[in-house]
C-alpha cells in the first residue's frame, strides 16, 4: 500500500520515540531505488526517512471520536 501525502498513518519503529504513533504524512520521497520514504509530522515534532513497511493506515474516524464524545453529553 503506497501513502500520499496529508494521509495518517501509525510509525511502528521500536528505535523511534513516536514509535505507535499516529501522525500525518507532510513528504513523500523517492529514492534513487524507486522505493518511497515518508516524512511523518506528528504533534511534537517529525521522524524523516521512513520506509513504507514501518507504516500502517491510522483507523478512520480517530480524530472525530473526540467530537462524537462532546455531542454525547448533550
Amino acid at each position: 500500500m503506497s501513502f500520499e501525502k496529508g494521509d495518517s498513518v501509525v510509525l511502528h519503529d521500536e528505535h523511534s520515540d513516536y514509535d505507535g504513533e499516529t501522525g500525518e504524512i507532510t513528504q513523500v520521497v523517492e529514492t534513487m531505488f524507486g522505493d518511497e520514504n515518508y516524512v511523518i509530522s506528528f504533534g511534537d515534532g517529525q521522524e524523516a526517512g521512513i520506509p513504507e513497511e514501518d507504516l500502517e493506515a491510522a483507523p478512520e474516524g480517530d480524530d472525530e471520536d473526540d467530537e462524537d464524545d462532546e455531542d454525547d453529553e448533550e
